[in-house]
């Protein structure tokens, strides 16, 4: 079992800190644009483009992370070295997490830049989307044994 904690202890600072640059670029956009006086203009070529390259971006890393992260989890059960199998699995879930933080990150970026004070949730739906994906990746003790098909051991 410890092990398996030791992976989900070194797993989790990168989950949470992800929602919790989400939660700090949400606040910090809220208070930039609350006393923004004009709406922006959600047609220019720059917002076009700019959202596009975000939606694009989710649309792209989402299943890419999960795919990649799934093929080579394949490849890390047939290690059989522990260490170097553990540590392959966290390096792996780190920049899944990545991938799919940065899309939500920038989706609520985007969202404030782009779109705050109008009524379009292009953004924000990117963002709960991304969110969704998240959450179906927490590392959790079960999720990391099963993935691995590790025994709980007691050494470390």
């Amino acid at each position: 079992m410890k092990n398996i904690s030791r992976i989900v202890r070194q797993i989790n600072p990168a989950y949470y800190l992800v929602y919790t640059s989400t939660i700090l670029s949400t606040v910090i956009g809220y208070y930039l644009t609350m006393n923004r006086d004009s709406v922006p203009n959600v047609k220019s070529e720059l917002s076009v483009t700019l959202s596009s390259l975000i939606i694009m971006y989710m649309l792209i890393s989402i299943p890419a992370s999960l795919a990649i992260f799934h093929r080579n989890l394949k490849k890390w059960r047939e290690i059989e070295d522990e260490f170097l199998k553990c540590k392959k699995y966290i390096a792996g879930a780190k920049l899944r997490l990545l991938a799919i933080g940065l899309s939500l990150v920038a989706s609520v970026i985007g969202h404030f830049i782009l779109y705050a004070g109008t009524s379009n949730m292009t953004m924000i739906g990117c963002a709960g989307i991304a969110a969704v994906a998240l959450f179906f990746c927490k590392p959790s003790l079960a999720r990391v044994a099963n993935e691995l098909d590790i025994e709980d051991t007691e050494e470390d």
